[in-house]
């Protein structure tokens, strides 16, 4: 069984991005802010389960693959 997880940018400051991210594209209702410097996610609403793992991870595989934060992206299991 397959595993998708969205996320989305939603802001951008000096230090910090965040992006809105959940299991469907058009309801990605949780928030995730990434410190730009160290690269360290949390979690808006403080739940560190898979859906916050797989969507930070994702995240900072593309920055590391592209050196750019991405717009929008998936992850798929």
């Amino acid at each position: 069984m397959a595993s998708l997880i969205y996320f989305k940018k939603v802001s951008e400051q000096s230090d910090s991005i965040s992006y809105s991210f959940g299991e469907d594209p058009e309801e990605m209702s949780r928030q995730l802010t990434i410190n730009t410097k160290t690269r360290m996610s949390t979690p808006d609403d403080d739940q560190i389960d898979y859906a916050y793992l797989k969507a930070s991870r994702k995240i900072n595989s593309v920055f590391k693959e592209r050196n750019q934060w991405p717009e929008r992206g998936m992850s798929a299991s």
